[in-house]
Protein backbone atom coordinates (compact mmCIF):
# COMPACT_ATOMS: atom_id res chain seq x y z
CA UNK A 1 0.00 0.00 0.00
CA UNK A 2 1.59 3.36 -1.02
CA UNK A 3 1.72 5.92 1.93
CA UNK A 4 1.98 10.05 1.13
CA UNK A 5 1.94 12.35 4.31
CA UNK A 6 3.56 15.95 4.35
CA UNK A 7 6.29 17.05 6.65
CA UNK A 8 7.04 20.30 8.56
CA UNK A 9 10.07 21.35 5.72
CA UNK A 10 8.53 25.01 5.26
CA UNK A 11 12.35 25.48 3.45
CA UNK A 12 10.92 26.18 0.04
CA UNK A 13 7.17 27.27 1.11
CA UNK A 14 5.67 30.94 0.59
CA UNK A 15 3.47 31.55 3.03
CA UNK A 16 0.73 34.02 3.18
CA UNK A 17 -1.03 34.82 6.47
CA UNK A 18 -4.01 36.84 6.68
CA UNK A 19 -4.51 38.32 10.63
CA UNK A 20 -7.76 39.88 11.62
CA UNK A 21 -7.17 43.00 13.87
CA UNK A 22 -10.14 42.60 15.67
CA UNK A 23 -9.33 41.17 19.15
CA UNK A 24 -5.75 42.39 18.51
CA UNK A 25 -4.25 41.29 22.01
CA UNK A 26 -5.14 37.39 20.85
CA UNK A 27 -4.85 37.21 16.88
CA UNK A 28 -1.74 39.28 17.87
CA UNK A 29 -0.31 36.63 20.08
CA UNK A 30 -1.72 33.92 17.49
CA UNK A 31 0.14 35.45 15.01
CA UNK A 32 3.59 35.78 16.46
CA UNK A 33 3.13 32.36 17.69
CA UNK A 34 2.23 31.37 13.88
CA UNK A 35 5.12 32.96 12.59
CA UNK A 36 7.77 31.76 14.74
CA UNK A 37 6.45 27.90 13.63
CA UNK A 38 7.04 28.74 10.31
CA UNK A 39 10.42 30.16 10.51
CA UNK A 40 10.94 27.02 13.09
CA UNK A 41 9.75 24.90 10.52
CA UNK A 42 12.73 26.36 8.45
CA UNK A 43 10.58 29.06 6.43
CA UNK A 44 12.28 32.34 5.22
CA UNK A 45 11.70 34.98 5.69
CA UNK A 46 11.13 36.92 2.93
CA UNK A 47 8.84 33.96 2.10
CA UNK A 48 6.17 34.87 4.55
CA UNK A 49 3.70 37.60 3.83
CA UNK A 50 1.33 39.03 6.26
CA UNK A 51 -1.87 40.99 5.33
CA UNK A 52 -3.86 42.88 7.76
CA UNK A 53 -7.82 42.23 7.49
CA UNK A 54 -10.04 44.57 9.97
CA UNK A 55 -12.21 41.52 10.77
CA UNK A 56 -12.80 37.67 10.92
CA UNK A 57 -15.74 38.39 8.19
CA UNK A 58 -12.81 39.96 5.89
CA UNK A 59 -10.28 36.80 6.25
CA UNK A 60 -12.15 34.67 3.75
CA UNK A 61 -12.00 37.22 1.19
CA UNK A 62 -8.23 38.37 1.46
CA UNK A 63 -7.19 34.15 1.94
CA UNK A 64 -8.82 33.92 -1.26
CA UNK A 65 -7.20 36.84 -2.87
CA UNK A 66 -3.89 35.67 -2.24
CA UNK A 67 -4.81 32.12 -2.96
CA UNK A 68 -5.78 32.96 -6.65
CA UNK A 69 -2.42 34.72 -7.57
CA UNK A 70 -0.96 31.70 -7.47
CA UNK A 71 2.17 32.49 -5.56
CA UNK A 72 1.60 31.12 -2.27
CA UNK A 73 2.03 27.46 -0.96
CA UNK A 74 -0.51 27.41 1.81
CA UNK A 75 -2.74 30.36 3.67
CA UNK A 76 -2.73 30.57 7.26
CA UNK A 77 -6.18 32.43 8.23
CA UNK A 78 -6.25 33.95 11.78
CA UNK A 79 -9.01 35.73 13.66
CA UNK A 80 -10.91 35.40 17.11
CA UNK A 81 -14.67 35.73 17.67
CA UNK A 82 -16.06 35.85 21.18
CA UNK A 83 -19.36 35.05 21.66
CA UNK A 84 -22.12 38.39 22.73
CA UNK A 85 -24.91 38.83 23.53
CA UNK A 86 -26.62 38.23 20.32
CA UNK A 87 -27.04 36.00 17.34
CA UNK A 88 -24.31 38.27 15.28
CA UNK A 89 -21.44 35.60 16.56
CA UNK A 90 -22.58 32.00 15.08
CA UNK A 91 -23.81 34.17 11.91
CA UNK A 92 -19.99 35.58 11.46
CA UNK A 93 -18.46 31.81 12.56
CA UNK A 94 -20.36 29.95 10.02
CA UNK A 95 -19.62 32.95 7.69
CA UNK A 96 -15.96 32.68 8.22
CA UNK A 97 -15.59 28.54 8.23
CA UNK A 98 -17.49 28.51 4.89
CA UNK A 99 -15.25 31.20 3.30
CA UNK A 100 -11.87 29.64 4.13
CA UNK A 101 -13.31 25.99 3.39
CA UNK A 102 -14.42 27.04 -0.46
CA UNK A 103 -11.51 29.38 -0.79
CA UNK A 104 -9.13 26.09 -0.01
CA UNK A 105 -11.20 23.65 -2.24
CA UNK A 106 -11.76 26.18 -5.29
CA UNK A 107 -8.17 27.58 -5.40
CA UNK A 108 -6.36 23.89 -4.24
CA UNK A 109 -4.17 26.25 -2.08
CA UNK A 110 -3.70 24.74 1.59
CA UNK A 111 -5.31 27.06 3.90
CA UNK A 112 -5.01 26.27 8.12
CA UNK A 113 -7.50 27.05 10.06
CA UNK A 114 -6.33 29.60 13.22
CA UNK A 115 -9.33 31.67 13.94
CA UNK A 116 -10.40 30.95 17.50
CA UNK A 117 -14.08 30.39 18.11
CA UNK A 118 -14.82 31.18 21.75
CA UNK A 119 -17.46 31.90 24.20
CA UNK A 120 -15.51 33.59 27.02
CA UNK A 121 -11.79 35.60 26.54
CA UNK A 122 -10.59 33.47 29.01
CA UNK A 123 -11.13 30.27 26.64
CA UNK A 124 -9.06 32.55 23.70
CA UNK A 125 -6.52 33.62 25.88
CA UNK A 126 -5.94 29.79 26.82
CA UNK A 127 -5.86 28.67 23.26
CA UNK A 128 -3.48 32.05 22.39
CA UNK A 129 -0.76 30.58 24.23
CA UNK A 130 -1.51 29.87 27.92
CA UNK A 131 -3.44 26.08 29.10
CA UNK A 132 -3.80 25.01 25.24
CA UNK A 133 -0.94 25.85 23.85
CA UNK A 134 -1.17 28.39 20.63
CA UNK A 135 -3.75 27.64 18.02
CA UNK A 136 -1.31 30.21 15.57
CA UNK A 137 1.30 27.63 16.05
CA UNK A 138 -0.48 24.85 14.97
CA UNK A 139 -1.67 26.52 12.28
CA UNK A 140 1.75 27.14 11.01
CA UNK A 141 2.73 23.92 11.32
CA UNK A 142 -0.37 22.36 9.47
CA UNK A 143 0.07 24.93 6.56
CA UNK A 144 3.88 23.73 6.12
CA UNK A 145 2.61 20.19 6.13
CA UNK A 146 -0.79 20.23 3.82
CA UNK A 147 1.61 22.27 1.46
CA UNK A 148 4.22 19.16 1.60
CA UNK A 149 1.72 17.14 1.20
CA UNK A 150 -0.10 18.77 -1.99
CA UNK A 151 3.30 18.62 -3.48
CA UNK A 152 4.21 14.76 -2.45
CA UNK A 153 0.41 14.22 -4.36
CA UNK A 154 1.62 16.42 -7.16
CA UNK A 155 4.66 14.21 -8.02
CA UNK A 156 3.01 10.81 -8.10
CA UNK A 157 2.65 10.00 -11.55
CA UNK A 158 -1.07 9.97 -12.59
CA UNK A 159 -2.97 6.35 -13.90
CA UNK A 160 -2.27 7.66 -17.43
CA UNK A 161 1.28 8.65 -16.81
CA UNK A 162 1.91 5.12 -16.20
CA UNK A 163 -0.20 3.41 -19.05
CA UNK A 164 1.80 5.40 -20.91
CA UNK A 165 4.71 4.32 -19.54
CA UNK A 166 4.01 0.41 -19.39
CA UNK A 167 3.13 0.92 -22.97
CA UNK A 168 6.69 2.52 -24.03
CA UNK A 169 8.32 -0.47 -22.45
CA UNK A 170 5.65 -2.80 -24.22
CA UNK A 171 6.90 -1.31 -27.20
CA UNK A 172 4.30 0.65 -28.34
CA UNK A 173 4.13 3.91 -29.15
CA UNK A 174 1.82 6.41 -26.62
CA UNK A 175 0.48 7.25 -30.53
CA UNK A 176 0.09 3.82 -30.82
CA UNK A 177 -1.48 2.77 -27.70
CA UNK A 178 -4.39 5.54 -27.67
CA UNK A 179 -5.69 4.46 -31.09
CA UNK A 180 -5.77 1.40 -29.77
CA UNK A 181 -8.31 2.23 -26.99
CA UNK A 182 -10.13 4.09 -29.61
Amino acid sequence: MRHLQGDHDGSALRIGVVVSRFNSFITERLFQSAYDGLVRSGAKKKDIHLVRVPGAFEIPSAARTLAETGKYDAIICIGCLLRGDTAHYDVIVNEVTRGIGQSTQETGVPHAFGVLTCDTLEQAIDRAGLKMGNKGFEAALAAVEMASLKRAISRQPSAVTKAGRRSQVAGVSKGDANRRTK
